[in-house]
């Protein structure tokens, strides 16, 4: 699905934007280990960069596997969730905002396990 395709590009890029302002931003800005958190939330928004790349492959080549749509939707959430809790607690700190990362690490397990599913099921 084209949609798919698209958020896949968008969050690669901003990965990539936002690992560079990581790096040179705020570096000396905030300590070291808030710029760690900052680079897993990088990291993690890579890695499901590239599993919505993939949903966007299956979303075509399994039309009719409607768990790939729904893996793709709950993935995008997964990366706003996880990787959007990092970053906002890299920046303010707020230690009580580690507290919704593990939804969106939830979000990102359960449409893995969905892709898994419509795998076996249709391929």
């Amino acid at each position: 699905m084209k949609i798919f395709l698209v958020l896949a590009a968008v969050n690669a890029f901003l990965s990539v934007a936002l690992g560079a302002f990581g790096a040179h931003g705020l570096e000396g800005k905030i300590p070291e280990k808030y710029i760690q958190i900052w680079e897993k939330g990088v990291t993690y928004q890579m890695f499901h960069a590239g599993g919505l790349f993939v949903i966007a492959f299956l979303a075509d080549k399994l039309p009719e596997a409607g768990l790939i749509p729904t893996a793709g939707w709950i993935m995008l959430t997964g990366i706003i969730l996880f990787s959007g809790s990092l970053y906002v607690l890299a920046l303010t700190q707020i230690s009580v905002l580690g507290a919704i990362t593990p939804l969106g690490g939830i979000a990102f397990l359960a449409s893995w396990v969905m892709i898994i599913i419509a795998a076996v099921k249709y391929l």
